[in-house]
């Protein structure tokens, strides 16, 4: 996906980790979340990069797209932010505290208040659903939340469609720059510490090519170590700027990164807004896998008494096996 977050797998190519680790790999830059979960349910795809809120909706049969999959590592934290539309004063609104009297009583538009998620099943309608809920705005008549493909985020939030989204960058940040838009929170205030994006293996792939599975999670723990390395920050940001990636300009990607932000309303250290390696980053636990459970319950997406998919769905054998064969912890 045309995401900063997409830096493991950009990485992993154009720096010849999956040649490495013996491994030919194709990448496939796809529009939108739900475009990944068709290939993978029809078998196009062996793998991706994907919220992990497709895994599950997968495994369930969400939409009566049921299929086996597997998650052998997590690739970030973080890296996610609520842009808002500069007709919605940052001064009245501030960090949302602002933005229930802003609609009770200024909103003079003959459409409710929307927002944009990628996903229904996101971590992003997840974090849009909580700091909403944190301002006190829970009634449908308030607000409406649609969902669109992140790249088209921006311009439908400069013709007036929409007032706003939650995406991962660059998207937040190429709204921002134009000085179309703010940003009055990053996922890192919503939930501290929240899985992103994982690596998405299909069942039958996981199944027949287990050694594969193995050294595909190994090459991408590499990749994300490197993608953390302050002195590779540049030349990654150059790799996600190629067409093939990205295609956003440098300065996007840069302010992207959060060191420092431009937030629309004042520049930031978001240090870290990207987080891809480390003992708290990567490993597929229950506790991560728990984390966009509860929230898709919350959303009413997933029915109780779910929980015991998770160790199916989650694979940290698959994990720990590529950690022995010396991929970076």
């Amino acid at each position: 996906m045309p995401l900063s977050d997409c830096a493991p797998m950009a990485v992993a190519k154009e720096m010849g980790i999956f040649r490495k680790h013996h491994l030919k790999v194709r990448l496939s830059r796809e529009l939108g979340w739900a475009t990944v979960r068709d290939k993978i349910f029809y078998g196009d795809l062996d793998g991706a990069q994907c919220i992990s809120g497709i895994a599950f909706s997968l495994a369930m049969g969400a939409g009566n797209v049921r299929r086996k999959v597997a998650v052998p590592m997590v690739l970030n934290l973080h890296g996610n932010a609520i842009t808002l539309s500069m007709d919605l004063d940052p001064v009245l609104i501030g960090t949302g505290e602002g933005l229930l009297s802003y609609l009770t009583h200024s909103w003079k538009k003959d459409r409710p208040f929307t927002m944009a998620a990628p996903h229904r099943f996101s971590s992003h309608h997840i974090l849009l659903n909580t700091w909403l809920q944190r301002q006190g705005i829970t009634s449908p008549d308030l607000v409406e939340i649609i969902f669109l493909p992140p790249p088209l985020m921006p311009r439908h939030l400069k013709a007036g469609h929409i007032d706003g989204y939650c995406v991962g960058e660059p998207w937040n940040s190429a709204s921002i720059l134009t000085g179309e838009a703010w940003c009055p929170a990053v996922s890192a205030d919503i939930s501290h510490g929240h899985p992103e994006k994982v690596l998405l293996l299909d069942g039958g792939f996981t199944d027949s090519r287990r050694e594969d599975a193995v050294a595909l999670t190994a090459a991408l723990l590499e990749a994300c170590k490197l993608c953390d390395e302050p002195d590779f920050r540049s030349e990654m940001i150059q790799i996600l700027a190629r067409k093939e990636y990205t295609g956003a300009p440098v300065e996007v990607l840069a302010n992207s990164m959060g060191q420092p932000f431009n937030s629309g309303g004042g520049t930031k250290n978001m240090t870290p807004f990207h987080l891809f390696h480390g003992p708290q980053v990567n490993p597929p636990t229950l506790d991560k896998a728990s984390w966009t459970l509860a929230g898709l319950r919350s959303l009413g997406l997933v029915p109780k008494g779910t929980s015991a998919i998770l160790s199916e769905i989650y694979r940290n054998d698959l994990y720990e096996e590529a950690i022995a064969a010396g991929a970076p912890a």
